[in-house]
Formats: structure tokens, sequence, C-alpha cells
């Protein structure tokens, strides 16, 4: 007779309690003692299951908190697009694209290139024979 072992998510007992001791110190201290003094324990199969809940949903808060501001809007930006329709994204992709291009003339109006920089690239470079034939030289003139 084949022995039906309880399985959470596809884990056994065992596997659930080395995981929730690997992650618990994944955590930060605080986390650590916050769970210990809120009893969470990792014996018994409630209480592993409830321990291996709770150490996941505090590395998603770490996770988070440890997101760069650029990270944090592209995630923002990730979970925006879930409830989104592709037409939605478009359009608001082709707003962006117009709003950018008219921030960039401003900018090109406040600050001109005003520099013209040319490249010579003839043979009249007077430097030393050795260097002249094993390297190319290219000298600018800004006007």
């Amino acid at each position: 007779m084949a022995k039906n072992k309880r399985k959470y998510q596809g884990m056994s007992y065992r596997l659930i309690q080395v995981n929730n001791s690997n992650n618990r110190l994944k955590l930060h201290k605080k986390d650590q003692i916050w769970l210990k003094e809120n009893n969470y324990k990792n014996i018994g199969w409630n209480h592993v299951i409830a321990l291996y809940e709770k150490i996941a949903e505090r590395l998603q808060e770490c996770h988070l908190n440890d997101l760069t501001l650029e990270e944090l809007f592209l995630e923002a930006d990730r979970i925006g697009n879930k409830y989104q329709t592709f037409q939605e994204i478009n359009n608001f992709n082709q707003q962006l694209a117009v709003e950018v291009n008219a921030i960039a003339e401003a900018i090109d109006n406040q600050f001109p290139d005003t520099e013209i920089e040319f490249i010579d690239f003839s043979n009249n470079y007077q430097g030393s024979k050795n260097n002249r034939n094993h390297r190319k030289y290219y000298r600018t003139k800004g006007y």
C-alpha cells in the first residue's frame, strides 16, 4: 500500500522546513526577531506552512524596499501594464514619444550646439615616421 504524503506547493514537510530555514537567514534581523516574537515556528505542518507564507511575504517586502527609484518605476509600469489593453499601451507610448520629442526640441532651443567639429583625414600630419606607419592620427579643428 502506497503512502499518500501531504504536499504544499509540491514540497514535502521536510523540504518546506529546509526552505524556511534558508530563507529566514535572508531576512533582516528585525524581521527574524518579529517572526520569533509572533510564534512563527518551523515545527508542525500548519506552523511550517504559515512560516513559509510569512517569510515569502517579508522577502517580497524587503525586495521592494531595496529597489532603486528607477527600478520602482519599472516595477510600477510592469504592474500597470497588466491591467491595460494592447491598444492603450500603444496609445500611451505614442503620446510619450511626442512629449519626449517636444522636450528634446525645447532643450535644443535653450542650449544650441554652436561648435562645429571638423576631422582632418589628410596625410599631412607631421608626426614621427615610426608612429605614422603604425597608427592613424586624426586632428580636429574647432571653429
